[in-house]
């Protein structure tokens, strides 16, 4: 980061520097030398700043491909645990639990495939990913009925909800726990209520700071389409609203 900063106002420093050296100069000889040596650093600058541009990017998709690897390899292993549970059923007999079990994994199922169907590929990559990049918090994931956001919002509209929602997560985990090594139960429900799409966010127990999540929540709406409410002030649950634009 320090690095980040120091070639920046070295480049500045030098092509101020040698603007004043050029206004003052008066052989044509040194002016032209400056002049050369003005472009070469602006020349080496643009190439740096490309170059940084460049291996961001890098980065951040090889971050990106590492989450999708490692989702994947969790849902191979739960697919594994689920397939040796049945084949253990099936081996002793056990119908009645083989029916639960069955059960249980097309409930799953069913929330996965509701999940892809949002329409909103930042907000299903981050649910899908969610035990890659935040091990302390157990989200449980409800949608009611056929909700897809895609459809329902505007691409701006989409992009700031997913902010919303992402930085309510992150308010819940800083308000929501009484020390670090808890995990936090949070329940993140999706529904339609008239032209409005509805969000609540329930968190299980009662270690939550009321007031701080609140007012972090209230900031995070701040100047946005979406807006907070208290679903009771003794709970630690929070619903947010916006207007579906394309109804």
């Amino acid at each position: 980061m320090k690095h980040r900063f120091t070639v920046p106002v070295i480049a500045g420093t030098l092509m101020f520097a040698m603007l004043v050296i050029l206004y003052f100069v008066e052989s044509t000889v040194w002016y032209v030398v400056l002049c050369v040596c003005l472009l070469a650093v602006l020349w080496g600058y643009v190439k740096y700043v490309k170059e940084q541009a460049a291996n961001e990017r890098k980065q951040l998709l090889e971050s990106v491909q590492r989450t999708a690897t490692a989702t994947l390899g969790h849902h191979r292993h739960d697919w594994m645990n689920d397939l040796q549970i049945l084949y253990g059923y099936i081996q002793l007999g056990k119908v009645d639990k083989l029916v639960s079990c069955v059960d249980r994994i097309k409930e799953r199922m069913a929330v996965e495939s509701k999940i892809s169907r949002l329409g909103i590929p930042a907000l299903v990559f981050y649910l899908q990913s969610f035990r890659e990049v935040n091990c302390s918090v157990q989200l449980a994931v409800d949608i009611e009925g056929d909700v897809e956001l895609g459809k329902l919002l505007s691409a701006e509209d989409a992009e700031q909800l997913t902010e919303v929602i992402v930085a309510t997560i992150r308010a819940f985990q800083f308000a929501g726990r009484s020390s670090w090594g808890e995990m936090l139960q949070l329940k993140l429900s999706f529904c339609l209520e008239e032209n409005e799409v509805l969000i609540r966010f329930d968190q299980d127990g009662t270690a939550c700071n009321v007031k701080m999540l609140l007012e972090r929540v209230n900031e995070i709406v701040s100047g946005k389409q979406v807006r907070a409410e208290q679903v009771d002030p003794q709970m630690s649950s929070v619903r947010l609203r916006m207007l579906c634009g394309n109804l």
